[in-house]
């Protein structure tokens, strides 16, 4: 949970809107967290994606797969046990992942 919270922070660095933190375990086989923000432009997502890609790789992590960093619509960071989204506002109001995973609990970016 640490490195998926480190990435929230990142994202909050970076000035990403509506920051939010899904604990997945025990709804999802795929991945145990959500991490999703919205920028405010496509280059605000990029910036925000590239931004959380380079912190997390001075800790040793790298994204297994990550994808839409040159359009900045919708970065997709895949870093196998969290996904990180970061979407343009509209893409983000049209695919409601928060409305999707409605059961997932919410978990705050900060803390131990």
């Amino acid at each position: 949970m640490h490195e998926a919270r480190r990435a929230a922070q990142a994202l909050a660095d970076r000035k990403a809107e509506d920051v939010v933190l899904l604990d997945l375990r025990g709804l999802s086989t795929a991945t145990d967290f959500f991490v999703i923000a919205s920028g405010t432009s496509d280059r605000h997502v990029r910036a925000a994606a590239e931004h959380t890609i380079e912190v997390l790789a001075d800790e040793g992590r790298t994204p297994h797969h990550a994808e839409g960093l040159t359009q900045g619509r919708w970065a997709l960071l895949d870093f196998v046990d969290f996904v990180v989204h970061v979407f343009h506002p509209t893409l983000r109001d049209f695919y409601q992942l928060e409305r999707l995973w409605a059961d997932a609990p919410r978990v705050a970016a900060r803390g131990k």
